[in-house]
């Protein structure tokens, strides 16, 4: 029996009947999804108990979730469906032909399963693991949640890829973050769930604003320099981060039959973009999340950490894991260790967002050969050679590994450091919202510039 006939079982949101979808159609289905996971993530899981939510935090923002709700799951099981499948293909133990059809195919048809099985395993180890307890009696309920939740998210990110703008990962990731950074500079809402507004004498405010103004008035310096570091580090990052986006490598082709034209095909420094730091992020936020659980469950430390509050203090956890080393130093609370971890930090980053952004090249289309096979098609060709699609593959084979490792090692670098730094949110988020929105003007800009309403168009810069 020939188990690709499963693959025919699974649902899946349809494809446009049209070549190429219209921006308003793109734009409707973008609003509608970004709606409904608004919405899910808003709606509580029935028959939770009391739990420590706050120790998941940086696990929702790296998912793009809000824990506690029917969504918890967020892109958890895409994101390590997508991990498992590239270190299969990647180390060769799965040989599938991606640049095929049918291999293709085959390739998505696996993912889909793996996602579906992650969505049903994660649903079960959050909570017979008690990382999302449930009430006495509604283990089942919670979990059946869950799974629905997860669902959920795996369909509307496949209808997102095929009705709206790109993924839905990242559109997932960049609303969580953007709504975080929000609510990060600006909360005026303290954990009594009293206005701080009302009482600016008090120290309610949670928003980093509020807390400087605050601070000023209340006379109390460490406060105000810890919240003023927080959003210089913002700041910094955010400039630093569009300037290294906008580095690539431009090469110089022109039409075989029409002399004297030439354009540009543009290869970016981040080539393989900001995927190699969401699977890292999430590779490490889900080792901590394992690691939580799985001390809960048996009641004593593993080797992968010692957890107080939802945070790794010891074990293999604290040492991949990151502390704000800003906020130690304002706070007198250094200690050479952490700088030790911050080291350790930065390795693993560089290291892993090399590996995956290697495997996600060779597994997605974006090598030598795919884009040579695309440039070919066009009808391109480099200037000053024959058109022959092997001397495209060639010479692009020069920039695109080089720029695949190097921009895997600067992308890990760059996140783990501004890890390390204490912004409104964490580092790795102020990146990835970056490099997400980015790339969602690029596309629009590239692919709809034609068929946008005229106030968009100026809107967009052309």
């Amino acid at each position: 029996m020939d188990f690709r006939k499963i693959f025919d079982f699974i649902p899946e949101v349809v494809k446009p009947s049209e070549k190429k979808v219209g921006f308003n159609v793109k734009l409707k289905w973008t609003l509608v999804i970004l709606a409904a996971f608004f919405i899910l993530a808003n709606i509580p899981l029935f028959g939770l108990s009391e739990n420590a939510l706050s120790r998941f935090e940086y696990l929702a923002i790296i998912l793009g979730t809000d824990f506690g709700s029917i969504i918890s799951l967020g892109i958890g099981p895409i994101v390590m469906a997508s991990i498992i499948l590239q270190l299969l293909t990647g180390s060769g133990i799965l040989n599938i032909d991606t640049t095929t059809v049918e291999g293709k195919k085959f390739f998505q048809g696996l993912q889909k399963i793996l996602v579906l099985f992650f969505i049903i395993f994660e649903s079960m180890i959050y909570v017979l693991m008690q990382g999302l307890q449930a009430l006495p009696g509604f283990t089942g309920i919670v979990i059946f949640q869950l799974i629905l939740g997860g669902l959920a998210i795996f369909y509307m990110n496949e209808l997102c890829e095929k009705w709206g703008f790109g993924s839905g990962v990242s559109l997932f990731i960049g609303a969580g973050v953007s709504w975080r950074l929000i609510t990060s500079a600006f909360q005026f809402v303290n954990q009594q769930g009293r206005n701080c507004l009302l009482d600016f004498t008090g120290t309610g405010c949670s928003g980093k604003v509020l807390v400087m103004i605050q601070s000023i008035i209340n006379k109390y310096p460490i406060e105000f320099l810890s919240a003023a570091a927080a959003i210089l580090a913002t700041v910094l990052i955010f400039l630093l981060v569009v300037w290294v986006q906008s580095l690539k490598v431009e090469i110089p082709l022109s039409f075989g039959r029409v002399r004297g034209y030439g354009v540009k095909w543009p290869l970016s420094f981040f080539y393989a973009s900001v995927i190699p730091v969401i699977l890292t992020a999430a590779l490490i936020a889900n080792l901590q999340l394992f690691g939580g659980l799985l001390e809960n469950w048996l009641g004593h430390a593993t080797i992968l950490g010692h957890f107080i509050d939802g945070r790794a203090v010891s074990g293999f956890s604290f040492w991949v894991g990151s502390t704000n080393l800003l906020e130690l130093v304002i706070r007198g609370g250094f200690l050479p260790k952490y700088l030790i971890q911050g080291l350790t930090h930065i390795f693993f980053f560089m290291v892993f967002s090399t590996v995956f952004a290697v495997f996600w090249v060779k597994t997605s289309g974006m090598d030598a050969k795919a884009q040579a096979h695309k440039i070919a098609a066009s009808g391109l060709q480099v200037a000053g050679f024959r058109q022959d699609e092997r001397i495209l593959e060639s010479i692009l084979d020069r920039y695109i590994m080089p720029l695949t490792v190097m921009g895997g090692l600067a992308i890990g670098l760059l996140a783990s450091i501004t890890n390390l730094f204490g912004a409104l949110v964490s580092g790795t988020a102020i990146l990835l919202v970056i490099m997400i929105m980015f790339q969602f003007y690029q596309n629009i800009a590239q692919q709809h510039m034609t068929d946008m309403n005229p106030a968009m168009r100026k809107f967009m810069g052309n």
